[in-house]
């Protein structure tokens, strides 16, 4: 090769597995979604300036000081045992107690729950296999159940999360074709994309036909803790002991920046984690562990999280309100119980996808729907974040939004010969 390279020089040399790595609408949207001119409805970025982030800086201060000769070092694969320790006390606080398998030997600490998704693929698929999850569900996940070549199959939801009767007949589906379904991927609570909450009724019946079929259940609960209408239901974790993964981040709860999640796994499949991990990144971050530690430890941590619940509620209500106020005729959205997002269905005819350019001209940003669907289905979809901006700024981005809406219907009527 002279004279430079270009793509092209590269694409043959590429692994099998790069085939199905695509961009992500979030990302793809960032570099313009971050405009200060622009309202961003985009990402799901946590409200960080909630935090007392003096009295973190002090801690982390102390932190280095005094123990910077072990934070800043190498670390077990696993992940500190202190900190292990300390999610199982979270985790006993929704009900996932030592009677549901909860012991710090099982918990595996992870870098963000993006990389403890990656260690279960890593873990279980092969080429060919099949993932059964949620249509829509959240794009981290597709991106790497696509880099580990699966396939991915959407089950359909409503209002009340995962429909039951959708999964039978999709595993009955790919029984017939001959695929080998590996497990169900499920964020049963407050889900990303579409807000919604599996109910307890169906959180039953779902665990029924899994452990029936002998499936496996990858569990991703980063948001259960972020409850504005009273309690969350009691995690699948919570239900069933065996079968069942759970995933859950510090992310939404505390620092995104930090990167510190984990996986609760069955016993018999820990060490096959411990070293998925060790070859991928060898070990998380002992600093950031450390300051994870130290902040269950030694700050009112309770209080912020209820701190965030009430600003979180706050920005959902000014989104409802916002949405109910100036959205044209033949929208509708989810009603989120807590978590972060609302998914937003346009008009007959519309598209999502084809309508970012002009609402970015608008200043205004939202992820459109196709990005959370394998297929690329969910064209007539939005989601729309709450957690970021202030309700201000909320309920100026939804009246933006709704201009470039009507724009797009009367072009769209203009063009069918309607007007």
């Amino acid at each position: 090769m002279t004279g430079g390279t270009t793509l092209d020089d590269y694409t043959d040399r590429y692994a099998h597995r790069v085939s199905g790595m695509t961009a992500s609408e979030i990302r793809a949207l960032f570099a313009v979604a971050n405009r200060p001119e622009v309202v961003s409805l985009a990402g799901g970025m946590p409200y960080i300036s909630a935090l007392p982030l003096d009295t973190v800086g002090s801690m982390i201060g102390e932190l280095v000081a005094s123990q910077g000769a072990s934070a800043l070092q190498y670390g077990l694969g696993q992940g500190m045992p202190e900190l292990r320790e300390r999610i199982c006390e979270l985790m006993a606080d929704v009900g996932i107690d030592v009677g549901m398998g909860a012991s710090p030997d099982d918990v595996v600490v992870t870098v963000g729950g993006q990389q403890a998704l990656d260690l279960v693929a890593r873990l279980f698929l092969d080429p060919g296999d099949v993932v059964l999850a949620e249509g829509p569900t959240y794009v981290g996940a597709l991106g790497v159940f696509q880099a580990a070549q699966a396939q991915v199959v959407h089950v359909p939801m409503d209002e009340d999360g995962l429909i039951p009767a959708a999964l039978s007949d999709a595993l009955l589906e790919q029984q017939r074709l001959g695929k080998r379904v590996k497990f169900l991927y499920t964020i049963p609570t407050y889900q990303n994309p579409a807000g919604v909450t599996l109910t307890d009724s169906r959180r039953e019946q779902v665990l029924d036909i899994c452990e029936r079929a002998g499936l496996l259940v990858i569990e991703d609960d980063p948001y259960g803790r972020l409850s504005f209408d009273g309690e969350a239901p009691l995690p699948l974790r919570a239900r069933r002991r065996e079968g069942v993964f759970y995933l859950s981040t510090f992310s939404k709860t505390f620092a995104p920046g930090l990167r510190v999640g984990w996986i609760l796994a069955p016993h018999a499949v820990r060490d096959k984690l411990v070293m998925t991990t060790e070859a991928n990144i060898l070990c998380p971050s002992n600093f950031a562990q450390s300051v994870i530690t130290a902040y269950l430890s030694t700050m009112p941590w309770r209080e912020q999280l209820k701190a965030y619940q009430q600003i979180y509620a706050e920005r959902r209500d000014a989104m409802l309100s916002a949405l109910a106020d100036l959205m044209p005729d033949g929208m509708s959205w989810t009603h989120p119980k807590g978590g972060l997002f609302v998914w937003a269905t346009l008009p007959d005819g519309l598209d999502a996808k084809d309508m970012v350019p002009r609402a970015i001209a608008g200043r205004v940003a939202y992820v459109p729907g196709n990005g959370f669907y394998a297929d690329g289905t969910g064209r007539q979809n939005m989601r729309l974040n709450f957690s970021y901006p202030t309700p201000e700024r909320i309920r100026e981005g939804v009246r933006r939004l709704a201009g470039v809406i009507e724009q797009e219907a009367a072009m769209r009527a203009v063009f069918n010969g309607e007007l």
